[in-house]
């Protein structure tokens, strides 16, 4: 099993701790790839469009992309983890996100990305959990992914993990420990299935495809769609 990992921040706070104790389970029969931003991307998207317009060759921070994109394509199961900042994700983890811009399902999105399973890990002082997983799971859902499991922790009056109270770092970490062992015995050469929302996405995309073709026929998007077979009868849900 490969596992790619995104840590929104380099930070080793408790998010850190709530990630390692998930892993720990699952080093022994996993290869582990892990991330750490903003240093793994930590230039900000410029918002040039190059990725879209041209192909993602063409943008100024390829060399960090690539590796990211390639180790997510590779990965079986892939695991965010970050703390809620101002009821949102890390500015580092929107900034790669934003640079994935061209994976979303009206330009390019990759066939590998259907049917993988992904975990999010967050946790937050108070509230604000709900709204920071949801900044990531929109580009998850766009980017192909329906199996999304989400841990969320909330803490009150504390965030140090030393100063927690024992009891609630043991279930905490309990949790984690119990679902990594869950994704241990799962068998990865089995896609999960596509949900009705993703598919949704998927066939208005085609749409706005095909009619971007009458117009514009040598659009990136539209020939890439072309490549895959998507605006016949091929799907990328489907071996």
């Amino acid at each position: 099993m490969k596992i790619t990992v995104i840590n929104g921040t380099e930070k080793h706070g408790v998010t850190y701790r709530l990630k390692e104790a998930f892993l720990n389970e699952l080093r022994d029969s996993g290869e582990i790839t892990e991330f750490f931003l903003p240093k793994d991307c930590p230039n900000l998207c410029a918002g040039c469009m190059n990725c879209v317009k041209r192909d993602e060759q063409y943008c100024k921070d390829r060399e960090y992309i690539a590796r990211l994109e390639q180790a997510m394509l590779d990965a079986d199961l892939l695991v965010f983890t970050f703390p809620v900042y101002v009821y949102h994700v890390p500015g580092a983890l929107k900034n790669m996100l934003d640079h994935f811009a061209y994976r979303w399902m009206v330009h390019r999105p990759a066939k590998a990305m259907f049917g993988k399973r992904a975990v999010i890990i967050t946790q937050s002082l108070g509230s604000g959990t709900k709204s920071a997983v949801k900044d990531l799971k929109d580009s998850l859902s766009w980017w192909g992914v329906s199996s999304v499991k989400v841990f969320r922790f909330r803490l009150m009056g504390e965030v140090m993990w030393d100063k927690l109270p024992e009891k609630k770092r043991r279930s905490m970490t309990g949790k984690l420990e119990w679902a990594a062992r869950v994704f241990s015995h799962v068998d990865y050469s089995v896609p999960t299935r596509t949900r009705l929302g993703v598919k949704l996405k998927f066939y208005a995309s085609r749409i706005m495809q095909k009619t971007v073709g009458k117009t514009h026929p040598d659009s990136r998007d539209y020939q890439y769609w072309q490549e895959n077979g998507w605006l016949g009868k091929v799907r990328p849900w489907k071996k």
